[in-house]
């Protein structure tokens, strides 16, 4: 938090990362791949789930509106990131800072009850299967989904109001995107108010899903413990196991990012955590979802060997 004389803003500057003279289009290539290789293997997903009716299950549901929200999650600050490591002057208007806030914390939000609804689908599928169909049909997809966003979108707007509505009295961001710890180090004055909203309403967010998340899994891991085919377990195991590691990523990052104690934020260590949610987590989760993924895999080769065989 910055000692001064309030000033009014019209714009930020953001400082985003420092390169070695010389390195940085070697540095723009690096990330432009990284962000093409995330929309391709996300927007796959999307693609294979659209065109097979074999996957038209709420476990690819989930996943498809998942990778769509990496593509919206990650293209929210990536763009930015890389037209600012071209420029010398990485500005961004006080508004422009307003919009990304909120669309970020209403994907990142929208993602963590995804992540809920992804544990509750596997709790329902392992715990009650002759049950499953019936508990998680297309109607109790849609309302999970639609009450994240509501959530989420809640969540977003408060965040977002309490924090521009702080006096600031400087506009350089120490960051590569408008995000709450650096734009309250800006502030001449914080109010108690931002910091209960971030532990309890962002806490609510982060804490109460993963709470869902461990409540589930911890009925599904006795419930597949209890299986006595060694085949029966290794298969139930195998349609969890990759989503408690997207999870670890995601929420071992965002925990450890926003709710800490105020005074132990370091920018620039927040930084390389911040890449860990909105760069590698995005980049990495196709791979996790698909690669031992025997369902997907099938599906997703028929479909190009439909492709290349019409074409050809």
């Amino acid at each position: 938090m910055h000692a001064g004389n309030e000033t009014t803003v019209t714009e930020f500057i953001l400082v985003g990362f420092s390169v070695i003279p010389g390195l940085e289009y070697l540095f723009i290539t690096v990330l432009l791949i990284i962000y093409v290789i995330t929309v391709l293997g996300n927007a796959s997903i999307i693609f294979t789930y659209s065109l097979c009716s074999e996957l038209h299950t709420p476990m690819y549901f989930f996943l498809t509106n998942f990778s769509f929200l990496e593509i919206c999650y990650v293209s929210t600050t990536f763009p930015k990131l890389l037209s600012d490591l071209l420029r010398e002057q990485k500005s961004i208007s006080f508004f422009g800072c307003a919009v990304q806030m909120y669309t970020f914390f209403l994907i990142a939000g929208l993602e963590c009850c995804m992540f809920a609804a992804m544990a509750y689908d596997r709790y329902n599928a392992i715990c009650h299967p002759l049950l499953y169909q019936t508990i998680m049909n297309r109607k109790v997809c849609v309302q999970l989904l639609a009450g994240g966003l509501i959530i989420s979108s809640t969540n977003s707007l408060i965040h977002t109001l309490l924090t521009f509505k702080l006096p600031f009295c400087d506009k350089i961001i120490n960051h590569f995107f408008c995000d709450i710890p650096p734009l309250l180090k800006l502030a001449c004055r914080v109010n108690l108010t931002n910091i209960i909203a971030l532990f309890i309403i962002g806490g609510f967010i982060l804490v109460g899903s993963c709470v869902c998340i461990v409540l589930s899994y911890t009925r599904v891991i006795a419930t597949i413990l209890g299986i006595h085919s060694t085949s029966g377990r290794m298969k139930a195991f195998s349609t969890c196991s990759s989503h408690l590691t997207a999870v670890t990523i995601f929420y071992g990052s965002g925990i450890f990012m926003y709710l800490r104690p105020k005074p132990s934020y370091e920018i620039d260590q927040d930084k390389q955590i911040a890449l860990m949610y909105t760069i590698i987590a995005p980049l990495l989760n196709p791979f996790i979802y698909t690669l031992r993924n025997v369902d997907f895999n099938v599906a997703f080769r028929k479909i190009i060997q439909h492709v290349f065989s019409r074409k050809f």
